[in-house]
């Protein structure tokens, strides 16, 4: 999505070292649903809350066991592990471009691994997604494999591939750093024609630029095709199962593989997961509640504090947060930089706090100063949420995101009359989110290639256990989703944390932990239906 100091200033490198410790969870213009996401494991009654999955939603079918001969080369090739960087090793393979066309153009992608630290009692390769879709997976690893249990790293290799089109593989490229910069700065609350018109425009633009710069490509970037690549890594690594933990958009991408491939699940665990049943309108708005949910939560911490920038009650902390808006929308205000902070940069700051609760101390910091009148601590929040570098340049995150959103999904909304018709339902569930992301949504009405998924669900018959994690509170994949999902599948596990921010696992509630740790070394998945409190 296109969303989402300082008073006495935090470090801009103390700012990075939070913000690193966050996944690349968010979905620009992806599935989120109907209605406002449950605040606890019982708390709603309508279809989506309660994990029915939507009754037009279709099987993801498995493919055959036989695979074609035309693959026969991709599985047969060996990864030849080099050095790199520190105590980490790097490879590179081969997949097709097209599936359904093997031995044409190929696609080279990018893998590293931290080898296990008991060869002698090695048991396989983990493999990790850190989100997005976009995120590097192999940047998340090389960050956070000191952080994993000591016995998961002595017992297996960690690794990470950045799939099709995503970081070091194939990295799809859509605007130079200028032309992102006012992208960042359209207003997605349109107040008239013009501004609406300006959307349209902004879109298109980063729709061509995409097409130029990434050619065929651009049509072969979905999650099934990943999560064949996946199943391919899966060979070239020894394994006979695919052991997995997905975060965010990575629960899409591991959903995705168990459907495709059930009778190669190992050890599989899906948190902050995503609902494959719905359909990408449905999800925007569910989602839009999710963040909705994350902004009263951290508005009743912030009543508790004597440097709470936005009052002492919920309803006052809107009220000043709707009034900053205005104020920007209005007029920009300056920052350290040469560059204003926007309505829609600080929405999109403010935004990028709900992730962690660890971000909300710099969320108070920033919206603090913002009321004095610098707008430097949003512009920041809001800079790593688009992947902002110093130097102007950008990751490719959101470019990746884009595309592989727009393929997974039909486009929500057809053209702005429908957006405009939708918004008071965004409104309703997101009263300070939902018409801007309302309007994000429209950016795959005007993408080059059509869609090449729809809405399924996965039963994933025959597998092994699978772990799926939801977080009460979590902004960017509800809760809701995570009961859906466990429920679609056969052997689903749901394990829930009743709490705060994006993703559980690693995030310093041990009952939790423990019971992803006992399952990856030991085997044995959590009874469904536990429940871990913050």
């Amino acid at each position: 999505m296109r969303v989402a100091r300082s008073r006495r200033s935090v470090s801009a490198a103390a700012l990075a070292a939070a913000l690193s410790l966050l996944l690349a969870g968010c979905s620009s213009g992806h599935p989120t649903s109907s209605g406002t996401p449950s605040g606890s494991p019982d708390s709603s009654t309508d279809s989506v809350a309660t994990g029915a999955p939507p009754s037009g939603a279709t099987p993801l079918e498995p493919l055959p066991v036989q695979r074609p001969a035309g693959l026969d080369p991709y599985y047969a090739q060996k990864l030849s592990w080099r050095a790199c960087d520190s105590g980490f090793e790097c490879a590179t393979f081969k997949v097709p471009l097209d599936y359904a066309h093997p031995g044409g153009r190929d696609v080279e992608l990018s893998v590293v691994r931290k080898p296990a630290g008991d060869p002698a009692h090695r048991v396989g390769s983990l493999l990790l997604n850190p989100g997005g879709p976009g995120g590097s997976a192999v940047d998340y690893l090389e960050r956070v494999a000191a952080r994993y249990d000591a016995g998961v790293r002595s017992d297996y290799d960690l690794v990470g591939f950045d799939p099709r089109g995503v970081g070091r593989s194939a990295p799809i490229t859509c605007l130079t750093g200028d032309r992102m910069d006012a992208y960042t700065t359209v207003d997605l609350t349109p107040d008239d024609q013009g501004e609406i018109d300006a959307v349209v425009t902004a879109d298109k633009e980063l729709a061509a630029g995409c097409r130029a710069e990434a050619g065929d490509l651009l049509g072969h970037v979905s999650t099934v095709e990943a999560a064949r690549d996946m199943d391919v890594l899966r060979e070239l690594v020894g394994d006979r199962k695919l052991n997995y933990v997905g975060k965010s958009y990575g629960t899409f991408l591991g959903a995705t593989y168990a459907g495709l491939f059930p009778g190669k699940v190992g050890k599989v665990v899906l948190d902050g997961a995503m609902d494959p049943s719905l359909d990408a309108a449905t999800g925007n708005l569910t989602q839009a509640g999710g963040f909705e949910t994350a902004w009263t939560a951290f508005a009743k911490d912030c009543a508790k504090r004597d440097d709470c920038p936005v009052g002492r009650s919920v309803e006052e902390a809107g009220k000043k947060l709707t009034a900053l808006f205005a104020q920007l929308d209005a007029k920009p205000l300056p920052t350290e930089q040469n560059r204003p902070l926007t309505e829609p940069q600080a929405l999109t700051g403010v935004a990028e706090a709900m992730y962690a609760e660890s971000l909300w101390p710099y969320l108070r910091e920033a919206l603090t100063t913002a009321q004095a009148g610098d707008g430097s601590g949003l512009l920041k929040l809001a800079d790593s949420y688009y992947g902002r570098n110093a130097d102007g340049s950008y990751d490719n995150l959101m470019y990746a995101n884009s595309a592989v959103n727009c393929l997974d999904l039909p486009a929500p909304f057809a053209d702005p009359a429908a957006v405009a018709a939708a918004v008071p339902a965004f409104e309703k569930a997101a009263p300070h989110f939902g018409r801007n992301m309302a309007w994000m949504a429209l950016s795959c009405a005007y993408w080059p290639d059509r869609a090449t998924g729809a809405p399924h669900t996965v039963r994933a018959a025959g597998s092994d256990p699978i772990v799926v994690v939801g977080t009460t509170r979590d902004p960017a994949t509800p809760y809701a989703w995570a009961k859906s999902l466990a429920g679609q599948l056969e052997a689903g596990r749901l394990l829930t944390y009743e709490g705060d921010g994006h993703t559980a696992y690693q995030r310093q509630n041990a009952c939790i932990d423990d019971a992803i740790n006992d399952y990856l070394l030991g085997g044995q998945a959590p009874a469904n239906g536990k429940v871990c409190k913050d």
